[in-house]
């Protein structure tokens, strides 16, 4: 499976990015997508995750209410939108995918940075 992440850049704090993933490969590897980010000096970090049928979602406190998860599933990708955006948000954004029931993830993107200006 291979992970094509796109969408980030800058923006000023308050603002929106939209993030999408675009998966290639086996369809069974990508029934679970998930969002990952990792800011400069800190360790990755969970976002989002959506499964294939996209009724289970699941975001971290640090982004609910904020960010939401989608999948178009004959595109196979996934999307982040990201609304009131804050200076902490700034990180590498990392796409991941992995079948269902497997306890890691096991393919992940290449990044895509994105940058919240005060």
């Amino acid at each position: 499976v291979q992970l094509q992440a796109s969408g980030g850049g800058l923006v000023q704090a308050g603002g929106s990015l939209r993030l999408s993933c675009a998966a290639s490969g086996r369809t069974s590897s990508s029934d679970v997508m998930g969002w990952f980010r990792q800011a400069p000096g800190k360790e990755r970090e969970f976002v989002a995750q959506i499964t294939r049928s996209g009724g289970d979602t699941y975001s971290s406190r640090s982004v609910k209410g904020r960010f939401t998860i989608s999948r178009d599933n004959p595109k196979n990708t996934v999307y982040l939108q990201m609304n009131s955006l804050k200076p902490e948000d700034t990180a590498v954004y990392y796409c991941a995918s992995k079948s269902a029931g497997s306890p890691v993830y096991d393919y992940w993107g290449q990044g895509t940075l994105v940058t919240v200006s005060s």
